[in-house]
């Protein structure tokens, strides 16, 4: 059976009287709307967009649902919130902070807290929701990184990603540093510290920031401008372009059957896909509520106000900015130069260096690995990680070193957590910052090689089936059961690299770029396995029919 319609505007031109319509209110807003914007065409062609499913997918959903919490709490805060560095004196309901100077940042922010229903969960819930933002953002990166999800032709949406990332935490600094109490106070005068250290400029950008010599009187309407409006815009701004990237080369996936890389196995936006993220978001969101409600973050009623004197002991930055402050304590003292009628604090030079060397080759990584590997294909078609075993164990160095950053930000508190001494704490997170990514990196790939050698003996041989049996000649073997085709394709496929090799150029050279370049292919591509071919594997089911064969290492140097 076939049916057919046809449109009034169709039967208007040929002069015919269209039916009545039955559509309803809803079916008449419809129509209304699409013929005044033509929603209709874009819904056909997002609509039906393929998503793949898998679980790993949703770190960058817990991202985005977290920023929207982030919206709709900071949208109730700002009616209450005074961004004021005005004096006032404390007359409300806490006790212990009664007639106490502070200022009117302060005081709002504690009015919120206990005199506003339903203001200290808002405010937790916005805490919360930061956190998890920014955790998300770093969780949904490191999972692009170790399964390639950046090469071409994703390079840049890689680099407006890690853009996010750094947004993330300028918003999650900024909005911290807001109440104006002794914890937030302390982390602005590091900042103040680590921008006076800056030769030349430090101290003029200092006193432009913060309005005269710290503290001023104007950083906190200042940071609040940047918090509510234009950090807020940007990182709308990069989420938005993200996305389109991601719709514009559609979304990666993992090896399976029917995957290629001109397809995408999964569901449409509509209506599967949009009924399980709006879901999720829901999950999302409930979660964030939970944790506010039972977990207590920013207690700044016990800090009190502001003041320069009292450093309380034990003071730590919110978790996502501990590299930063980590980094700091790891560099030696005294490490001041005078010349050119300056102090050089190299303390201070050296670790805002290092950071920003760091962030920069975070920023730029997949030019680097196009550079050395020489690939210009696109790829839509996920790796695991363990068959990158270089650009894994680069990665497992990288998190080491950030971890080694953020464990010194709380070297005061395993000091005395653990009853050691803070220098000693200090002097083996100073070597380990060195020594770990080191060991992180060979270790690593070490694994990623002996797993990938592992995979090779299953596809050609089989697992153990346990079954011990005695051959004619009196030897005892244990028989090995084949995996099916399934597991078998899914263990070999892999793409297949080369190093680059070193040719002389038009003019018949061989410059000294060049032969950097092939030195590091050739260390990229070290100790690589190659992809076993479906002649190896014929060959092996021949021989073998799944029983006992010896094992194939088929490295290649």
């Amino acid at each position: 059976m076939s049916t057919s319609t046809e449109t009034p505007r169709a039967e208007s031109a040929r002069g015919g009287i269209p039916p009545v319509k039955r559509d309803g209110f809803f079916g008449a807003t419809a129509n209304y709307l699409d013929e005044r914007t033509s929603i209709s065409a874009v819904v056909k062609e997002f609509g039906r967009k393929i998503f793949p499913d898998h679980w790993s997918f949703l770190l960058g959903e817990v991202a985005l649902y977290s920023f929207v919490v982030i919206l709709i709490t900071g949208v109730f805060l700002t009616f209450f919130f005074q961004a004021s560095m005005a004096q006032v004196v404390y007359n409300g309901p806490w006790v212990p902070l009664k007639g106490i100077p502070m200022s009117a940042s302060l005081d709002s922010t504690l009015h919120i807290s206990f005199e506003v229903r339903g203001g200290l969960l808002i405010r937790q819930i916005h805490h919360w929701a930061a956190l998890l933002f920014v955790a998300s953002i770093g969780l949904h990166m490191l999972r692009i990184f170790f399964t390639g999800a950046f090469r071409k032709p994703r390079e840049i949406n890689w680099v407006i990603g890690f853009t996010l990332f750094i947004l993330a935490l300028a918003e999650g600094f900024t909005g911290y540093s807001l109440p104006d109490d002794l914890l937030s106070g302390n982390g602005l005068r590091i900042i103040s510290g680590m921008i006076e250290g800056i030769p030349l400029v430090g101290t003029w950008i200092n006193f432009l920031l913060f309005g005269g010599a710290y503290p001023g009187t104007a950083i906190v309407g200042r940071l609040y401008t940047l918090h509510i409006l234009l950090l807020p815009a940007l990182v709308v701004a990069f989420i938005a372009i993200h996305l389109v990237f991601v719709v514009v080369h559609k979304h990666t996936q993992f090896a399976g059957p029917g995957r290629t890389q001109n397809n995408v196995v999964g569901y449409p936006i509509l209506p599967v896909y949009a009924a399980k993220a709006g879901g999720f978001f829901f999950i999302v969101f409930g979660v964030i509520v939970l944790m506010a409600s039972l977990f207590t973050i920013n207690p700044i009623w016990e800090y009190g106000p502001y003041d320069p004197s009292p450093i309380s002991a034990g003071t730590q930055p919110d978790w996502y900015i501990g590299f930063a402050d980590g980094m700091l304590r790891l560099m030696p003292p005294h490490l001041e130069t005078y010349w050119l009628s300056r102090t050089w604090s190299w303390f201070i030079i050296i670790p805002i260096a290092i950071l920003g060397i760091f962030i920069v080759l975070v920023w730029i990584y997949p030019f680097i690995e196009a550079w050395v590997t020489g690939d210009k294909r696109e790829h839509h078609i996920l790796d695991r990680p363990r068959n990158a075993a270089t650009r894994t164990a680069i990665g497992a160095a990288g998190v080491v070193f950030y971890a080694d950053m953020w464990a010194a930000a709380s070297g005061d508190l395993i000091a005395t957590h653990f009853k050691l001494t803070i220098e000693g704490v200090t002097h083996v997170i100073q070597i380990m910052l060195i020594v770990g990514p080191i060991l992180a990196y060979f270790i690593t790939k070490r694994i990623c090689i002996a797993l990938q050698k592992k995979d090779r003996s299953l596809a050609l041989h089989g697992y153990e089936s346990g079954r011990i049996v005695r051959l004619p000649g009196g030897e005892f073997i244990e028989v090995h059961q084949p995996v099916d085709e399934y597991t078998r394709w899914h263990l070999v496929s892999q793409e297949g690299y080369a190093p680059l090799v070193l040719r002389p150029d038009s003019r018949g050279r061989i410059t000294q770029a060049a032969r950097f370049r092939a030195a590091m292919s050739r260390w990229f591509f070290q100790d690589r396995l190659t992809p076993l071919t479906q002649t190896e594997i014929e060959a092996a089911a021949h021989h073998g029919h799944g029983e006992h064969t010896p094992e194939l290492e088929g490295a290649s140097h």
